[in-house]
C-alpha cells in the first residue's frame, strides 16, 4: 500500500491511511487477535459474516438486475 504526501500534508496523508486500513478490516482483525476467541464465538462470528456478505450479495444483485 503506498500513500503519497502532497506538500508536506501529513495529516491528510494519515487520515487517507487510516480510511484505507479501515476498508481492508486492519483494525477489527488487531482487536480481535488481541484477545483469545472461544471456538464457539468464533463460530457464530464466522455465521454472522457469512449471513451479512449473503444479503449484501443478494442486494447487489437485485440492483444489477433492475438496471439491466
Amino acid at each position: 500500500m503506498e500513500i503519497k504526501v502532497n506538500e508536506n500534508n501529513v495529516e491528510g496523508a494519515l487520515k487517507v491511511l487510516k480510511r484505507k486500513l479501515e476498508r481492508e478490516g486492519l483494525f477489527k482483525e488487531v482487536k480481535r487477535r488481541a484477545a483469545f476467541e472461544k471456538p464457539s464465538q468464533k463460530r457464530k462470528r464466522k455465521q454472522l459474516e457469512a449471513k451479512k456478505k449473503r444479503t449484501r450479495s443478494l442486494r447487489f444483485k437485485k440492483t444489477y438486475q433492475r438496471n439491466k
